[in-house]
């Protein structure tokens, strides 16, 4: 087995893949339940998201593209939606991590909604990958998810877990 192979056999990729799947599937089923089971759950998937994206192993993308992805715009759009009724008068909230914060006395506003449809979308494409089960596409699947935890979605989902925290036990 050729060495980039082998991280995706990984332990800590393995229970990554596990919850990532699960928070897929749970955001994926989201209207069939009330919005205080909503958010009680999420509170629970978000933190166990994060520490298995933190223990995911180094790796670097191999193949010359990036894996085809799964979301398309109309999914997404979907899942946003979804997510924004359940949340409704609860789904904005006020984000101070914002480079633009530092040069305006205005607050930046963000959903809820739309940081989870954000997440969902690089976990659900790297799921897609993990599921086709050819070993470069998902070493480089792998690669970009833990890339975008980096840069991008693991600041959203701290984020978001802080508004949702609001929302359960604040508000």
């Amino acid at each position: 087995m050729k060495k980039e192979s082998q991280v995706i056999f990984d332990r800590n990729v393995a229970e990554f893949v596990t919850v990532a799947a699960e928070f897929c599937r749970y955001l994926e089923q989201a209207e069939s339940v009330s919005r205080i089971q909503f958010v009680d759950t999420t509170l629970k998937l978000l933190p166990l998201l994060y520490l298995k994206a933190q223990m995911l192993p180094a790796c670097e993308q191999i193949g010359d593209e990036a894996p085809e992805n799964y979301v398309t715009e109309e999914t997404y759009e979907v899942m946003r939606l979804t997510l924004s009724g359940l949340m409704a008068d609860q789904d904005d909230y006020l984000d101070v991590f914002v480079s633009d914060m530092k040069y305006s006395d205005q607050p930046v506003a963000r959903h809820i909604s739309e940081d989870l449809a954000d997440i969902y979308q690089d976990i659900k494409d790297f799921v897609f990958v993990f599921r086709l089960g050819l070993n470069e596409t998902m070493h480089d699947a792998l690669a970009i998810c833990r890339e975008n935890f980096r840069l991008y979605w693991g600041q959203k989902l701290v984020n978001t877990l802080r508004a949702l925290h609001e929302v359960r036990y604040i508000q």
